[in-house]
């Protein structure tokens, strides 16, 4: 299978040089989750028009700085393509904006949430698992970085996982091959750590930064969860 990653963000300052790129991220947790992927990527964030759904065999929307309400010329367009492969039954994975971008595109509410950031790596409850999230255990566990969130899911998506402070964390859709997750398994600790000390003093208070760094100490599941994916992908194929 090909999957094609649609890149709707970068990492923020030197992070860009110093880290590989979002699609690159996804190329190298997937591929150790299932070596016969094939990787296409098409970088919306530098103006590239998205593929005709119907000409990808699956598709992976990235994480973004940018919010689901906010006005970019490729906003739009990504909507009508999530909208369009959900009609063909293109399978699609999203991942934080992504997670957020496929809800808001088929009618889920998505906003910044009165919770406020999250940060660290935040610990889910496994409320429906499936056949695809092999090796699930009562939890699992991932990095985040994230305001906006899934409020309300579309009509026909389930939840699959909750925490106190995302009562969305995982969907999976009915009537279309669609997940979608708002925490990161194509994060590297290293990376995440260097992003939200990026935002030190900024979006982040000393103390949330400093909290979240402690909270990598807690073993994390991206692995897993990068399993999950492939799983999903290879269902779906």
């Amino acid at each position: 299978m090909r999957l094609t990653i649609l890149e709707t963000g970068r990492a923020p300052g030197r992070l860009s040089e110093d880290y590989p790129r979002y699609p690159d991220m996804f190329v190298a947790l997937l591929s150790k989750a299932d070596p016969s992927l094939r990787f296409d990527s098409v970088a919306l964030i530098d103006g590239a028009a998205p593929p005709d759904p119907r000409n990808c065999e699956a598709v992976l929307i990235t994480g973004s700085p940018f919010g689901v309400y906010d006005s970019t010329p490729w906003m739009d367009p990504l909507r009508s393509f999530i909208r369009e492969a959900a009609a063909a039954a293109t399978p699609m994975i999203g991942v934080c904006f992504g997670h957020q971008i496929i809800a808001d595109a088929l009618g889920g509410d998505v906003r910044k949430s009165d919770k406020g950031w999250g940060v660290g790596r935040h610990t889910y409850d496994i409320t429906d698992p499936r056949d695809w999230m092999n090796g699930a255990r009562e939890t699992v566990s991932l990095a985040v970085s994230h305001q906006d969130q899934v409020i309300t899911p579309p009509p026909g998506a389930a939840t699959l996982a909750r925490s106190s402070h995302t009562d969305h964390a995982i969907l999976a859709y009915s009537g279309a091959p669609v997940i979608s997750i708002q925490g990161h398994p194509e994060f590297s600790d290293t990376f995440v750590s260097d992003l939200w000390s990026a935002r030190r003093g900024k979006a982040l208070t000393e103390a949330q930064v400093d909290g979240a760094i402690a909270s990598l100490a807690r073993p994390g599941d991206a692995s897993l969860v990068g399993q999950w994916m492939a799983n999903f992908l290879k269902s779906a194929r």
